[in-house]
């Protein structure tokens, strides 16, 4: 939609209706604070009064001037809601390192347990989920909501639909990342993988994410552009089918709408069957559909290169789109599950093999002309690495779905390696390189405040993930022998100590890896800062990618 004057405003009716919704939910967290009997609950209940307080405030006092950020229009004529994408970018880079710290921490403790500080919120099991969401859902959440809008606004030639709902999408989702982090620490957890918040925090994030929907669909609705973009197609299929998983997994009856304390309504083997349905969509949605639509926007964007294959990229959407779904049951290989399930489960994963590796020929081909660009722009070198961690995470994981292999290799940290050679390889790199990329277009500098500390940045945090995985991979490995060695007399040769202790410098290297990966982050976040505050390093910089990032500045 073009706009001529100025971009449009929320109007007082909407206001209005948004601060309402905000008082009720003041109103019942008041009565949540006056009747739990639970400290943590109660704590939850003020940081929800306050949250909803702010908002209220913010939306009489900015009212109109929420996005006063947007002056300029695109050369299409449109007012891109940018705002929200620059605190979206801001919030990733937060976050990032806020879970890559705890992380590492982690790491740390393990190869030295004296670290937990015999404190409860500092033991293993609770900062295990903390550093979990923080990566996962607070890093990556926040990298895929930005993205996202920023995406879908380009592609469409069309506004973000509603002018508080983004707001509302951005901030609620804040406060589900707060009000989870605290839970875990405070020992308000449902002890599901990847689905660890109690029930009230899951009902808010239904909210939010029906509000991310609905946005994302307004937007696309009201495009300019008869056709809808690739990259926008993975979107939604992560957004759908993450609410979907939500909402099936974390099906609840609490004790009291006063108690944290809630139980599932599934049972025994049902219950793990669906949380490892939700658990492993998580990674093939979450984690792998919401991150290829950023492959298919800004890897293309930053070569200057069309996508290698659309007909590829649309193989590679369906047969995801159907194979994922049926993977989860890899995970209960050995268990109660019945034979035939895990058989599904190891079957479909194998078949995921093929495609995902499309995906990442489609990905790599892209730079068909443009090879060249890897010498001078370590931007497109981080994305490009990305796309081959694609490809080593996708290999590997059919790999250790085979029951053969998945006896060794499951519940040792060989399982640890596979994770964070997708989590840090492919989830971060590509995150990284969006963030790169986004930084710049939205401040409308020339480029970034330094190639060189991009690079820099590659090189340390690429160090410390061969590090990581490699560690990893050896002492799952091995972990995984001494588990299964048995002696002439039919006992286990090796203690749970013995284990324990033969994999403490595979711990300690894997730290090492960790630690590396924080400090090129950390380059990553001074790098961005400098950029978005105007200054420039007096490197030079290859003419071609100054002029690309000058017209993505100007939105086109």
């Amino acid at each position: 939609m073009a706009y001529q004057n100025n971009p449009p405003v929320a109007s007082r009716l909407t206001q209005s209706i948004t601060a309402s919704l905000l008082a009720l939910g003041v109103v019942f967290a008041i009565l949540i604070a006056a009747k739990t009997s639970s400290g943590a609950m109660q704590f939850h209940a003020i940081i929800l009064i306050a949250s909803f307080l702010i908002g209220i405030i913010a939306i009489f006092n900015l009212g109109g001037r929420i996005n006063d950020g947007d002056h300029q229009p695109s050369p299409a004529g449109v007012y891109y809601n940018n705002t929200v994408v620059k605190y979206g970018v801001v919030a990733s880079a937060f976050w990032g390192i806020a879970g890559f710290i705890v992380g590492d921490f982690l790491a740390w403790e393990l190869a030295f347990p004296v670290l937990n500080f015999d404190l409860p919120w500092t033991n293993f099991g609770r900062l295990r989920p903390l550093h979990t969401s923080a990566v996962i859902f607070a890093f990556g959440g926040n990298v895929l909501i930005a993205t996202s809008f920023y995406v879908v606004q380009r592609t469409c030639k069309a506004r973000l639909a509603g002018e508080i709902a983004p707001w509302f999408v951005f901030w609620g989702y804040q406060l589900f990342i707060v009000l989870a982090a605290t839970g875990y620490l405070l020992g308000i957890t449902q002890s599901k993988e990847y689905a660890e918040p109690e029930w009230y925090v899951d009902i808010w994030l239904t909210i939010v994410w029906v509000t991310y929907l609905l946005v994302f669909l307004g937007t696309l609705w009201r495009r300019k552009e008869p056709h809808i973009y690739v990259a926008n197609w993975f979107y939604l299929a992560f957004i759908v089918t993450v609410a979907m998983l939500h909402l099936v997994n974390n099906a609840t009856i609490p004790i009291s709408l006063v108690e944290p304390k809630s139980y599932t309504l599934f049972a025994g083997v049902q219950d793990a069957l669906t949380q490892w349905w939700y658990g492993h969509n998580a990674v093939g949605f979450f984690l792998t559909a919401g991150f290829l639509a950023i492959m298919y926007y800004f890897v293309p964007k930053r070569a200057e290169r069309p996508i290698y294959s659309y007909r590829l990229s649309i193989v590679h959407f369906w047969s995801l789109i159907f194979l994922y779904i049926w993977a989860g049951p890899h995970h209960l290989h050995y268990t109660a599950l019945p034979d035939w399930a895990q058989t599904l489960g190891m079957t479909f994963s194998v078949m995921l093999w093929m495609p995902s590796w499309g995906g990442m020929i489609n990905g790599l081909m892209t730079l068909s002309g443009a090879w060249d660009k890897l010498r001078t722009d370590p931007v497109l070198k981080i994305l490009v690495v990305s796309v081959a961690f694609y490809g080593m995470s996708t290999f590997e994981g059919p790999l250790m779905s085979i029951k053969a292999v998945n006896g060794l290799s499951h519940y040792t940290d060989w399982t640890i390696g596979h994770v964070h050679s997708g989590a840090l390889g492919w989830v971060a790199y590509v995150s990284f390189g969006a963030l790169y990329c986004l930084t710049p277009w939205l401040w409308g500098r020339k480029g970034l405040y330094s190639l060189k500390l991009v690079n820099m940045h590659f090189w340390i945090s690429t160090v410390g993930i061969l590090l990581y995985i490699c560690a990893m991979w050896v002492s799952g490995i091995m972990q995984g022998l001494m588990w299964r060695a048995y002696t002439d007399l039919g006992f286990l040769e090796y203690s749970f100590v013995e284990t324990v202790a033969a994999m403490q410098p595979y711990y300690i290297i894997r730290a090492i890896g960790g630690l590396l990966f924080i400090v090129g982050s950390v380059v990553m976040v001074y790098n961005l800062w400098r950029t978005i505050l105007g200054h420039t390093a007096g490197e030079e910089s290859p003419e071609n990618i100054d002029n690309a990032i000058a017209s993505q500045a100007l939105g086109e």
